[in-house]
């Protein structure tokens, strides 16, 4: 059962508010962007590849200027404050952490040593450090197995898992979690979203996931936006959206007769129902 979460914005956890983000001054990417985050949900984000799913998460952690991008227009708030002006390191202790797209370890450290790097802006000693990574040990056994092996030397699934505990280390209230299924067998995709849902529901993290993968998202979010171009063409309640027909056909590969080829979903790209 999903957790039971609010989706009135007034009270969300996260808002952003018809955001507009340019590239090299000159490429805009997203074109008047909003969602909001309920506190304790889980929020998909979903689109084909270019649509503007990193983008978004990476206006609201503020990370677009280390590739020369910027928000232009509207505005980014959470717990009910404007932070699009705040640092990463400031949106970190705020409790606001993403985790990249394609896990990003530091391949030189171990296992261990990734995950204590999640604390550095923690104060509150080393016994709490202590006690929040043995936690992470018991959502990650297999990060206990490996935990002075050097991260560059694990499976994709297990840098995967290492990038979310050390986001977990820092105490999140939010993570940002992008595309965590690329790369990764489907078992390997199941299990690390099962983990999710756990920490969602025990540790009463909200999550806003990035992802590609519509049907695995569908299953664990509680309310999904579907980005295409830059904007957000439809959105709803996650189960509201996989039983929609043109999400099905679409971004499915389904339709009332069955299973579609990459033709007919190419043609379908083409329709654009939802624009018309």
């Amino acid at each position: 059962m999903k957790p039971a979460a609010s989706t009135d914005a007034a009270n969300a956890l996260l808002v952003v508010n018809n955001i507009e983000v340019i590239y090299d001054h000159v490429i805009l990417v997203l074109k008047g962007v909003s969602l909001h985050v309920p506190a304790g949900g889980i929020v998909a984000l979903l689109g084909a590849n270019g649509a503007g799913k990193s983008t978004t998460l990476k206006a609201i952690s503020n990370l677009l200027r280390s590739e020369r991008g910027e928000v232009t227009k509207g505005s980014v708030n959470f717990e009910g404050q404007r932070i699009d002006g705040k640092t990463p390191d400031e949106l970190v202790q705020q409790g606001v952490i993403q985790v990249m797209e394609g896990r990003h370890c530091f391949e030189h450290l171990t296992v261990e040593e990734n995950l204590l790097t999640g604390a550095y802006t923690r104060k509150d000693g080393r016994q709490a450090i202590a006690d929040d990574l043995e936690l992470i040990y018991t959502y990650f056994p297999r990060l206990r197995e490996r935990r002075t092996s050097q991260a560059g030397y694990t499976s994709g699934g297990e840098q995967q898992m290492c990038a979310i505990g050390r986001a977990m280390m820092s105490r999140p209230k939010i993570i940002l979690l992008d595309e965590p299924s690329m790369g990764l067998a489907p078992q390997l995709v199941e299990q690390i979203f099962e983990i999710v849902k756990l920490l969602n529901e025990k540790e009463g993290v909200s999550f806003l996931l990035a992802e590609q993968n519509t049907n695995v998202a569908l299953r664990y979010a509680n309310y999904g936006y579907i980005l295409e171009n830059g904007r957000v063409v439809m959105d709803g309640e996650a189960d509201a959206l996989r039983n929609n027909e043109d999400v099905k056909e679409f971004y499915l590969g389904l339709s009332a007769t069955g299973r579609k080829s990459y033709r007919d979903v190419k043609q379908y790209r083409r329709r654009k129902r939802w624009l018309g």
